[in-house]
């Protein structure tokens, strides 16, 4: 299934709507606190309302305020193109174990939201991530077991907006990207459960583009992960209790960033991989996923 949650009649109340093509149908007895519920036990509701043309819906993101937000790092590459600029190659430790930080819950908003730009940013980038959202508690799940997934509701796009200047100055205090994340996190524009998508071996085998204004500017695909699914959640689990409705990000894809292009492509960089100006439109599109859009808007 495809779920998200659209904005419906005069007083625009959340409900949960079950994706098809290009129509979209309430899922009865549904709110919108429902839809990882609905992601899991389907049985439970089985009632279909009214179908409405996907183009004419307001949507939320899937979770508006998820349990927690966990962003991983899953692709050597990102951090391969990154450290190209600094002139650094990642540590050896780095290929160990995944690493990841927390992000805020407060900040997640929707396909079709404006970007709140934070306050003194002028190096404002988007990040193409995947994101699975947890529907069963799970607690110390071991990386070599093929079951690890199960405890998904499903996935969804994730673009984790970053505050190049304001993370800069941060994490040159060892405490990582804080003020520079803390500011927006897009998910959507639906989930997908695992059972509609391509996943070898713990991992989900799609393609993805990210396009500023139309053009293309990232263009690769989800399948390339250093960590898997598998390791990512038996990280994310290590020592305590993953709850319906915890969001965990894969970090960012190769060249799925402004940073990494500019790094990558110096000629370029200034004139074709400028970093977002307010009115920019960036979109995330993907096999099956569908596509997240949102503007750049002021503080």
């Amino acid at each position: 299934m495809k779920l998200a949650v659209a904005r419906l009649g005069a007083d625009r109340i959340p409900t949960v709507v079950e994706v098809d093509g290009e129509k979209a149908t309430v899922v009865v007895g549904a709110a919108a606190a429902d839809l990882v519920e609905v992601a899991v036990h389907p049985q439970r509701y089985t009632g279909r309302g009214e179908s409405i043309a996907l183009a004419d819906l307001e949507l939320d993101p899937p979770l508006a305020r998820p349990a927690s937000l966990r962003d991983f790092m899953a692709y050597d590459a990102h951090l391969i193109n990154s450290l190209a600029g600094l002139g650094q190659t990642p540590h050896p430790s780095w290929y160990e174990e995944p690493i990841f930080y927390f992000s805020n819950p407060a900040a997640v908003i929707g396909h079709g939201a404006a970007v709140r730009r934070p306050r003194g940013s002028v190096k404002l980038d988007y990040e193409v991530e995947l994101a699975a959202v947890v529907g069963r508690e799970a607690a110390d799940l071991d990386a070599e077991d093929p079951a690890a997934l199960d405890c998904l509701a499903g996935f969804t796009l994730m673009n984790d907006w970053s505050a190049r200047d304001l993370a800069a100055k941060e994490m040159r205090h060892h405490l990582g990207p804080v003020k520079g994340k803390d500011f927006a996190t897009s998910l959507g524009p639906w989930l997908v459960t695992p059972d509609e998508l391509p996943i070898v071996d713990g991992v989900v085998d799609v393609p993805v583009v990210a396009r500023v204004n139309g053009a293309v500017h990232t263009d690769n695909t989800f399948r390339d992960m250093t960590f898997d699914w598998r390791r990512i959640l038996a990280r994310a689990s290590a020592n305590t209790t993953l709850v319906p409705g915890d969001v965990i990000g894969s970090g960012t894809v190769g060249f799925g960033c402004l940073l990494e292009l500019r790094t990558r492509n110096k000629e370029l960089g200034e004139e074709r991989y400028r970093f977002l100006a307010d009115g920019d439109v960036v979109e995330i599109e993907a096999a099956g996923l569908g596509v997240l859009r949102n503007v750049v808007g002021q503080p």
